[in-house]
């Protein structure tokens, strides 16, 4: 068990945390023990899982999944399975749905788990003055009725990914009566789910232990406690694993990957998830309203290169925002590697390496494998052809706060996870105006992507998206870069399914 006073913790930070734990002076418990010690990536600034900025972060899912539970359950696949809804859909001409809800459930704290449960907390996320960021998914049904376990509602406007957005970021049910109780500050304090971990203790940039639900619907989890051990550093978490004081870890450089998996007791996946590696263009400065050199920024990247020289091979590069395994995905659309073109639009707005163009890129520093290291390279192949770029470093929490303010960088490198894999849920929230994860607005774009948002045929719908793509590609309005695979290594005495979204949950680890 960790036990550390706040005011140790805080002083020590993360790196000096990880050094009392590796010198002694905090026991740790192995997995064989009954507990398994995570190293996470991420601190989790919010146990609010449907308000916030964090409430968008995937990463974070693997924590509130351990807590929580959603309206509809996802695989590590990817496929739709039943959640706290065990049946859900639509009536014939779109005008209502219908949900099932789970019985015999109950909240962390003893209480029942209710139908009242469900409709509070979709009534809450339609509320905009709750701050759910996906709220405009959620108001799109209303006037909810109850009978026996099933609940029927209203399509105030037709959202086809209404049910995968219930297996998505903000799709948690809450505890109506708890937390009209205690309030937000007090939910904070003490988190209460239906979820297969319950909240034991947490201290800030340092970590989170959970106990295990002992009356989980879905079967007592595997072990009896869990801790994510915030490690923000990719290096320290090589580190935490390779002495022994982690039982798991990810997102650490592919090199570090490649040599652990290969160590005596120690194991390692790398499966190409569903989180893709790209660069916001704001459209705040004159150098970004300029197509020549938007266009120029992307030719110049040698994708293939960056993958196979800085991630070991482990990637999949990409020309639009839509992964292989996503429902728009479209091959046929390509902006090759061209340097030679990139320099001659440069030339065309009075550009050139003697005179470059500069800005600013902001990026993460271990927040994914040889970000920071990914972002110098594209730098340095920019400079090679006239542009003149200045990195910024930054947390992943202060992208998010700049991105809700629309005061991102002219380019800021970001890790899009997209579970559920549709074209709304990659395109459509990165680069529709009116939302908050968008960096580029325009009404052009706009009038292309408004009237997707609500088309009732499916192949219309999917073919309109490609269009969209096609359209983003040829006027260089953002730069994707690859479809990740996520490095993850782990004791030889555990087994781990890998999850294709990316989030490392704990029900997927269990002993060997």
């Amino acid at each position: 068990m960790i036990d550390v006073s706040r005011r140790h913790t805080l002083a020590l930070g993360a790196g000096g945390f990880i050094a009392s734990l590796l010198a002694g002076r905090i026991p740790v418990q192995a997995a064989e023990t009954g507990t398994l010690t995570v190293a996470f990536n991420v601190n989790v600034p919010s146990f609010d899982p449907t308000t916030g900025a964090s409430a968008v972060n995937p990463t974070i899912q693997a924590i509130y999944r351990s807590i929580f539970d959603q309206y509809v359950g996802q695989k590590p696949d990817l496929a739709f399975e039943p959640g706290l809804l065990t049946a859900w859909g639509w009536s014939d001409d779109k005008s209502k749905v219908w949900m099932d809800v789970r019985e015999n459930v109950t909240w962390h704290d003893g209480s029942a788990f209710t139908p009242e449960d469900v409709v509070w907390s979709l009534t809450r996320a339609a509320d905009p003055k709750a701050g759910n960021p996906i709220q405009f998914v959620w108001s799109k049904i209303a006037n909810f009725k109850i009978e026996g376990h099933r609940i029927t509602a209203d399509v105030v406007s037709f959202e086809p990914t209404l049910f995968k957005w219930m297996a998505f970021l903000t799709g948690y049910v809450l505890p109506k009566t708890y937390y009209e109780k205690v309030g937000p500050e007090g939910f904070e304090k003490k988190p209460v789910g239906t979820g297969p971990y319950m909240f034991d203790a947490y201290e800030g940039n340092a970590y989170l232990r959970l106990k295990a639900n002992p009356t989980y619907w879905g079967g007592k989890p595997p072990f009896e406690t869990v801790v994510f051990k915030f490690v923000t550093d990719a290096t320290s978490r090589a580190a935490e694993i390779e002495s022994g004081s982690s039982d798991v870890t990810l997102e650490i450089p592919y090199e570090e990957f490649d040599r652990l998996k290969a160590k005596s007791g120690l194991k390692g996946v790398a499966t190409p998830v569903s989180d893709i590696g790209m660069i916001f263009i704001s459209n705040t400065t004159p150098a970004m309203l300029d197509k020549n050199v938007r266009l120029a920024a992307i030719h110049a990247i040698d994708k293939e290169a960056i993958i196979k020289r800085l991630l070991r091979g482990y990637g999949v590069p990409l020309a639009t925002l839509e992964a292989p395994e996503y429902a728009a995905y479209d091959a046929a659309i390509k902006v090759p590697y061209d340097p030679k073109l990139a320099a001659e639009l440069l030339k065309k707005s009075g550009y050139s390496p003697e005179k470059p163009v500069s800005f600013t890129i902001q990026t993460t520093r271990g927040f994914k494998p040889k970000d920071y290291e990914m972002i110098q390279a594209i730098v340095g192949m920019w400079r090679k052809v006239g542009i003149a770029a200045e990195i910024e470093v930054y947390e992943i929490a202060k992208h998010y706060e700049l991105r809700a303010a629309h005061k991102l960088a002219p380019m800021a490198f970001y890790n899009w996870g997209n579970a559920i894999g549709d074209p709304t849920t990659s395109t459509g929230f990165a680069m529709f105006g009116p939302s908050p994860h968008s960096a580029w607005k325009s009404d052009d774009l706009d009038a292309k992507i408004g009237p997707l948002w609500g088309e009732k045929d499916e192949a219309k719908r999917i073919a309109g998206w490609k269009a969209v793509d096609q359209y983003i590609a040829e006027e260089g309005l953002v730069i994707p870069l690859l479809q990740y695979a996520q490095p993850v290594i782990y004791k030889s005495s555990l087994k781990l399914t890998p999850n294709v979204s990316g989030a490392l949950q704990p029900t997927l680890v269990a002993k060997a």
